[in-house]
């Protein structure tokens, strides 16, 4: 991406958030345990497992056509009732379908640490609308880096932030929207 994006007065690259200044973030539920014996073969179904825990997601009818090893792609079909005022998809909707897609990028990076309690905490996200979005559109979310560079395991007592960038691109290969997501993963307490 080749522009820069806001951030916020507060952002640090690689703070540990302790809630102090954020305030305290509430806990996530989520409607099914993370099946911890199926993480490191990442044997279950991260996109379904995403989709059950967001259901709003599932009401734009995302689907996940690849999820593995810290990258997601997720596809949004063309329907009408989630047109806006030019006939595409609506900018909400288009936000979604890259904040579901960097959520199940992060899940297949660090499902493990979210089976043994952490949670996943959007901090930030930004978006741009490059064009005009028609028809289907698909996002492509990646997290960075490797473990090692994110620093292991996150570290007890605070709270490690990283950025996913997310590239949405319609039929013919044109990015039509790019967001920058902050997350943050809250470790067990």
């Amino acid at each position: 991406m080749s522009r820069p994006y806001y951030r916020s007065p507060e952002y640090e690259p690689g703070r540990i958030h302790t809630g102090e200044t954020t305030g305290e973030i509430g806990r996530a539920s989520h409607p099914r345990p993370l099946p911890v014996s199926n993480i490191a073969g990442m044997s279950f179904d991260v996109g379904e497992y995403l989709l059950d825990s967001v259901p709003f997601a599932r009401t734009l009818g995302i689907t996940f056509d690849r999820v593995e090893d810290g990258l997601a792609v997720a596809r949004l079909a063309d329907r009408p009732d989630l047109h806006n005022h030019v006939g595409g998809p609506h900018a909400g909707a288009l936000f979604t379908l890259a904040e579901t897609a960097s959520g199940a990028a992060l899940l297949s990076a660090y499902g493990d640490a979210m089976a043994s309690g952490a949670t996943p905490l959007a901090l930030t996200a930004t978006i741009r609308y490059l064009k005009l979005a028609k028809g289907e559109v698909v996002a492509e979310a990646r997290v960075p880096g490797t473990r090692e560079r994110l620093g292991g395991e996150p570290p007890v007592g605070g709270w490690p932030e990283f950025d996913i960038e997310v590239d949405i691109t319609r039929a013919d290969g044109a990015v039509v929207s790019q967001m920058v997501i902050t997350w943050v993963l809250r470790p067990a307490t």
